[in-house]
């Protein structure tokens, strides 16, 4: 990160990246003596509401972040930036985008956690769109344009206000990766009878903190805080288990996948299965505590899940800006065939586990899949996660054509790993 004070300087000149939380409310305009050399430029946590109507002589730049400002709009000036390929403007207060206000070379917008309640039908234009995030607004629809963008491959459209989803949205070539939860066409009293009864059985033993030891910090994600936990010996569940626990506290904002309470609902819908995570009982009301971090709250939601064994880790890394929508993964890491094949077999039957329970995954990477030495996995992170129930049954079909294609890229990054093996050929997919 640089300083404010560095720039009007003069000593950043050349420099191809700039990050810059000082508070500002005026865009510095000293930014303009790196034309020539700026790329990504990166402005978040500050309270800008505008940019210069002449902001497109950053003619090189390629990546801005200008997430958790002030801006109520989507800047009209931005659609005349003829290089920029990655926007990022989550949590401001845009209520409007303007047509032809999107740069025509985008490839990975963010609107996440904003007002917006349409898009402009330009949005069409944005043939290399691959990624999308438009969680925590008010659309209650999308623009038919859309069906241009034949490349988009992961579109996020949970805690929105849409009733139904488009038959183009379920048809495009290489949608991937498919987030819905949190809109009324998923709504709990929108379900059939029988959707409801099985959700019902489903539902899980219901805790407080009280019942809980809560330990060190494990790790932290978008949705929530996960801690080392262990059952206070007058734990209300009748027999509490023995094995070692972990406590998944959700912190109740507004995610890039979603609502932290769809991934608590869906992590429920998700039932047993031998590649899942074992959950056992929901977190309900819990109380303050000296122990917890003191940005959680006393009505958050949580889960205890058994604790993942120390000998399992990341399969993959997320994707990368030059990636957009593909995991990479550590250098030097390779796997068998057999390996391969096995990891593949584990996923293929969890994945047809989730759809048997009218559930998709939403988010089938490698970075959320966790493997042992032995090649076991679980299948991890559900906060992308969309009930389909509700669907008409030839959208419900389409919504598993759209994770099979997932499940084919997990297969092809996996295979890019591959070392000597005595296995001919990889199970088809």
């Amino acid at each position: 990160m640089q300083t404010l004070k560095q720039l009007q300087a003069g000593e950043l000149l050349g420099t191809t990246r700039v990050k810059l939380v000082e508070n500002l409310t005026d865009f510095p305009d000293e930014l303009f003596t790196l034309a020539d050399s700026l790329e990504i430029l990166d402005l978040s946590g500050n309270q800008l509401r505008a940019l210069p109507d002449d902001f497109a002589r950053l003619q090189n730049l390629k990546i801005l972040f200008l997430s958790e400002n002030q801006f109520d709009h989507f800047p009209m000036v931005l659609g005349q930036c003829q290089n920029l390929e990655m926007i990022g403007f989550k949590a401001n207060q845009i209520k409007t985008v303007p047509e032809d206000s999107l740069p025509p070379q985008t490839r990975w917008l963010i609107l996440t956690d904003n007002q917006i309640n349409a898009l402009p039908e330009s949005i069409g234009n944005l043939t290399r769109l691959q990624k999308l995030m438009l969680a925590g607004n008010q659309l209650n629809a999308l623009p038919n344009s859309m069906a241009n963008c034949e490349n988009l491959q992961l579109i996020r459209l949970s805690a929105n206000q849409l009733p139904s989803l488009p038959d183009w949205l379920l048809t495009l070539p290489n949608l991937a990766w498919l987030a819905f939860a949190g809109n009324p066409l998923c709504k709990t009293e929108q379900l059939t009878q029988s959707a409801k009864t099985d959700l019902l059985n489903n539902r899980l033993p219901t805790v407080t903190l009280d019942d809980l030891e809560i330990n060190t910090l494990l790790g932290e994600g978008a949705s929530g805080l996960i801690y080392q936990a262990n059952w206070r010996p007058h734990a209300h569940l009748q027999t509490p288990p023995k094995h070692a626990l972990a406590v998944k506290l959700f912190k109740g904002a507004v995610t890039s996948d979603g609502y932290p309470e769809d991934e608590l609902n869906a992590c429920v819908m998700a039932g047993q299965h031998a590649n899942l995570v074992n959950i056992l009982a929901e977190v309900c009301a819990p109380p303050e505590s000296d122990e917890l971090d003191k940005t959680q709250t006393a009505k958050q939601a949580g889960l205890v899940m058994e604790r993942i064994p120390e000998t399992y880790a990341n399969l993959g890394l997320p994707p990368c800006f030059k990636s957009c929508t593909r995991d990479h993964f550590a250098d030097g890491f390779s796997l068998t065939l057999e390996q391969v094949e096995k990891i593949l077999l584990q996923v293929t039957d969890v994945l047809t586990h989730l759809h048997t329970q009218q559930l998709c995954h939403g988010d089938l990477y490698a970075h959320n899949i966790l493997l042992d030495e032995q090649a076991n996995i679980l299948l991890t992170d559900f906060g992308a996660a969309s009930p389909f129930c509700n669907l008409p049954e030839h959208q419900q079909s389409l919504i598993k054509t759209i994770e099979q294609r997932a499940l084919r890229h997990l297969k092809d990054d996996l295979l890019t790993l591959q070392r000597t093996s005595s296995v001919k050929k990889i199970i088809p997919i």
